[in-house]
């Protein structure tokens, strides 16, 4: 698993005109080809008028998985352009359409590319884009005279609390980063002085806006 990734916040359309073409991207995240496609097939299906609706998308740790597709227009003058913004900003498990009405001025090979790469990237900038970070959840149980001094120890440091479960004692959920895993643990033993009861819990993704 990656320790972190980029992707888009979530899914958003947003609209530009160039030489009296609209050209509207669609963005959205896909965790895996099927997601993908059929984005692009609901899509393609809410704009069966327009000129073009083309595509592309790139899923995978390692982007084991990128297409790019045309939809009519030339060869590599919309897809790949697509693509590329997509591999430019770093963006895994994320699928685009830009859907095209044609205002009747051709653009060329070079403006379409241009076209399509600034309709996508400013598609995605209107979206946002979220950093997600691999996050192991530790848990500290002890007695309820430690948890005043901890809950303030932990919300003035780097840590972020996930929970608090009281119950015969109280138990102390937080979210570290597993290369911040053991320093946390050294911490938190000399934080109880050793009284605390502490276990490694379930690892998953926590997002937060990228800048």
């Amino acid at each position: 698993m990656l320790t972190q990734y980029l992707t888009v916040a979530g899914r958003r359309e947003h609209e530009i005109i160039i030489e009296k073409s609209r050209f509207i991207s669609h963005i959205t995240r896909a965790e895996t080809e099927e997601d993908a496609q059929a984005f692009i097939q609901e899509i393609k299906k809410k704009h069966k008028d327009a000129t073009h609706n083309c595509s592309a998308y790139m899923i995978g740790e390692q982007n084991q998985i990128q297409k790019a597709l045309d939809d009519g227009e030339p060869s590599g003058t919309a897809g790949v352009p697509i693509l590329e913004v997509l591999k430019k900003k770093d963006l895994k498990d994320t699928a685009v359409v830009v859907t095209r009405y044609f205002g009747g001025i051709k653009l060329g090979a070079g403006g379409l590319i241009r076209a399509y790469s600034k309709s996508t990237s400013e598609g995605i900038n209107a979206t946002g884009i979220v950093i997600r970070k691999l996050m192991r959840v530790i848990s500290t149980t002890i007695d309820y005279t430690w948890l005043g001094k901890l809950e303030n120890e932990l919300r003035s440091s780097i840590y972020q609390i996930k929970e608090i479960q009281y119950l015969d004692q109280v138990t102390i959920l937080v979210y570290a980063e597993e290369a911040q895993k053991e320093s946390y643990i050294s911490w938190m033993t000399e934080l109880t002085n050793g009284q605390g009861q502490i276990a490694e819990g379930e690892m998953l993704y926590l997002e937060e806006a990228f800048a």
